[in-house]
C-alpha cells in the first residue's frame, strides 16, 4: 500500500515538474506583466556569480511570488484536475491571485509599460493580448460580462496609445470604472 502511494506521489511530482518546465517561463512572463516588473531580459546590477564585472540577471520577485502561489494551488489540485488543462488552471490561479492582491492593495500601481492602466484593465489586456484569450474566455475566467471585458480592453488600448484621458484614474479605486460620459 505504501509503495503504491509513494509511486503515485512520485508520478504526480514528475508530471507537475514536466508541466512547470514547459509552461513556467510563459507563466512567469504573464506574472511579470501583471506585477509590472521588467520583462525585457535586461541585466540587473553588475557583480554576478561568475565574476565582478558580469551582470546579474534581473529577478522578478513579486512575479515569482505570485507565480509560486499560483503553482502551489495548481499542484494542490493536480489529482482532482484530470482532464483539465493544467495551464488553464495555473493561469486562472495567477489571474485570481493578482486580482485579489490588487483589490486589497492600497499601494501605487505597478510600473512597466502597462503602468498607466488600472489593475483590472491590465489584467484584461494581458489575458487578451499577451495570452491570446478571446473576450468570451477572459470574461468567463474573470466572472465579468463580455461587454465589460470588451470595454476594459478597448479603454486599456486607448490609454496605452495615448488617446484616453487620465483624469479621475488616480483617484478611483483600482476596480472601479470611470464615470460614464453624458450620452453613453
Amino acid at each position: 500500500m505504501r509503495e503504491r502511494r509513494a509511486a503515485r506521489e512520485l508520478r504526480r511530482a514528475h508530471e507537475f515538474e514536466e508541466f512547470v518546465g514547459g509552461a513556467g517561463g510563459r507563466l512567469l512572463h504573464v506574472a511579470a506583466l501583471l506585477t509590472g516588473e521588467a520583462t525585457d531580459g535586461a541585466p540587473g546590477p553588475v557583480g554576478g556569480p561568475h565574476g565582478p564585472g558580469e551582470p546579474v540577471p534581473r529577478r522578478h520577485e513579486a512575479a515569482e511570488r505570485l507565480l509560486t502561489a499560483a503553482l502551489a494551488a495548481t499542484y494542490a489540485a493536480w489529482d482532482r484536475a484530470r482532464g483539465e488543462d493544467p495551464y488553464d488552471r495555473a493561469r486562472q490561479e495567477l489571474a485570481t491571485r493578482y486580482a485579489r492582491a490588487a483589490r486589497r492593495s492600497g499601494s501605487p500601481a505597478p510600473g512597466g509599460v502597462l503602468a498607466p492602466l488600472a489593475p483590472q484593465e491590465r489584467l484584461v489586456l494581458v489575458l487578451c493580448l499577451a495570452e491570446g484569450l478571446a473576450e468570451e474566455q477572459t470574461a468567463a475566467l474573470l466572472g465579468l460580462p463580455v461587454e465589460r471585458v470588451r470595454a476594459l480592453r478597448t479603454r486599456a488600448v486607448e490609454v496605452l496609445l495615448g488617446g484616453a484621458p487620465r483624469a479621475g484614474r488616480a483617484t478611483a479605486g483600482p476596480w472601479r470604472t470611470r464615470p460614464r460620459r453624458a450620452g453613453s
